[in-house]
């Protein structure tokens, strides 16, 4: 609808243009006077003419005389009266003006002649600019038109689909918290929460599948226990046997249970540890960032405006902006989850790494969890009502990790804290 009323108001614009350049085309200056104005000048003049040759004025006061200027010459072409300066008062100078001119007969006497300027010239003058300011003001309505729908496609358009690429990159990049905020009454916004629909689904999969992965991980710790316990019997056993036995044959058989027993124990090892090691198949690949591009990270991380920023620094530093954003988006949502307060958010240049702490007025958690904090499926003691999987900041730490950087975790004056220890670039410091 707004569409339609943009291109007819705009073809309308477009038409009138049309109209008044084709009326300037084919529209021609009229050399013609008013005879009437002439006729009552011509009159006042021969009525006058006396005073006129004594060198007075008509009778008439000027400003009541019809609107156009005159000269008066008797019949030796002397000037009696002129009334601008820009009037001939020559009958050559006439000529070439193309002026109307006109004897003065007085008693049936030819006394002498007057000459009425051609002001066709001005009017056409008039005119052109008349039509010069009506298209300028046309024109200048078109460009305000365009201009607003520019603005009106920017809004409508341009940054909704400007979201979506920053949310398809969140998403691709596993960060499922962030929820994708958008007019419900704009033209994508049936689409865009379809999108946000996707997004809470995939979160509730992602927790599902933490879910699985812890029980996992429990069902792997529980089960290298049970089968560590009777290996370890028969290990031990079988070095008891080794030792009491009376020929050679005998020993080897039970050094060969002892060696298959090690052999046992650390493959059970080895499945444990690479079920610790499942989530660190993310990749980091870092690079030269610019410190002012902190701030619109943390602002798109603080989606629901708590955070009070400072200022940022100005440094070139070394991270990967796709990962960086995920451990902003990570900390904030925690502070959300188990805080809901006003976040604070300071910068400090120390050394060779940029330092920016988040912190919360939730009251922080107790100080022999804060360790448990980066470990995998670790939640403090506070999260026990509240959905999550324990895997943000253990997540954050290692991509901090990857970037030589640090994920400092801490107890606040009014909350908690967590300091971000970003690499400066090694080669622009």
């Amino acid at each position: 609808m707004k569409k339609r009323i943009f291109l007819t108001g705009l073809l309308f614009l477009f038409a009138v243009e049309a109209v008044i350049l084709l009326l300037f085309t084919v529209w021609d200056a009229d050399d013609r006077q008013d005879s009437a104005r002439i006729n009552e000048i011509v009159q006042t003049v021969q009525a006058d003419w006396d005073a006129l040759s004594d060198g007075g004025n008509p009778s008439k006061e000027q400003g009541e005389l019809p609107e156009l200027s005159y000269a008066v010459l008797d019949r030796e072409g002397t000037v009696l009266l002129r009334t601008d300066a820009g009037v001939s008062t020559s009958i050559n100078a006439a000529v070439v003006h193309r002026d109307t001119m006109l004897d003065l007969v007085v008693d049936g006497e030819t006394v002498g002649k007057i000459i009425i300027a051609n002001d066709s010239e001005q009017i056409f003058k008039k005119r052109k600019q008349t039509f010069f300011f009506v298209i300028l003001a046309v024109t200048i309505l078109q460009c305000g038109i365009c201009a607003g729908y520019y603005v009106y496609l920017n809004y409508a358009v341009i940054e909704p689909f400007q979201k979506l690429n920053g949310f398809a990159q969140r998403i691709a990049g596993g960060n499922l918290d962030v929820p994708l905020e958008m007019d419900r009454a704009n033209i994508f916004g049936a689409f865009t929460e379809s999108f946000d629909i996707m997004r809470s689904e995939l979160k509730k999969a992602k927790i599902a599948e933490a879910k699985a992965n812890a029980g996992k991980k429990e069902l792997v710790a529980k089960l290298s226990h049970d089968i560590k316990t009777p290996v370890a019997s028969i290990k031990a056993a079988s070095e008891v046997g080794a030792a009491l036995a009376d020929n050679d044959r005998l020993r080897d058989n039970y050094t060969q249970i002892i060696r298959k027993a090690d052999q046992i124990d650390t493959l059970i090892s080895d499945l444990f540890t690479a079920a610790l090691e499942e989530l660190r198949q993310l990749t980091v690949s870092p690079g030269d960032m610019e410190s002012r591009g902190i701030r619109e990270m943390l602002e798109s991380a603080d989606y629901l405006h708590y955070a009070v920023i400072s200022e940022i620094p100005e440094c070139m530093l070394y991270v990967d902006r796709l990962r960086l954003q995920q451990v902003f988006d990570n900390i904030f949502a925690n502070s959300y989850k188990y805080a809901g307060t006003q976040v604070d958010v300071t910068a400090h240049r120390k050394g060779e790494r940029l330092d920016i702490r988040i912190e919360d007025q939730g009251g922080g958690v107790c100080e022999e969890e804060l360790p448990l904090l980066r470990e995998k499926f670790k939640r403090g003691s506070n999260a026990k009502d509240v959905e999550g999987a324990g895997l943000g900041l253990y997540i954050s730490d290692y991509f901090m990790k990857e970037m030589n950087g640090e994920l400092v975790i801490e107890n606040g004056e009014r909350g908690l804290a967590v300091t971000v220890c970003i690499s400066l670039n090694a080669g622009v410091l």
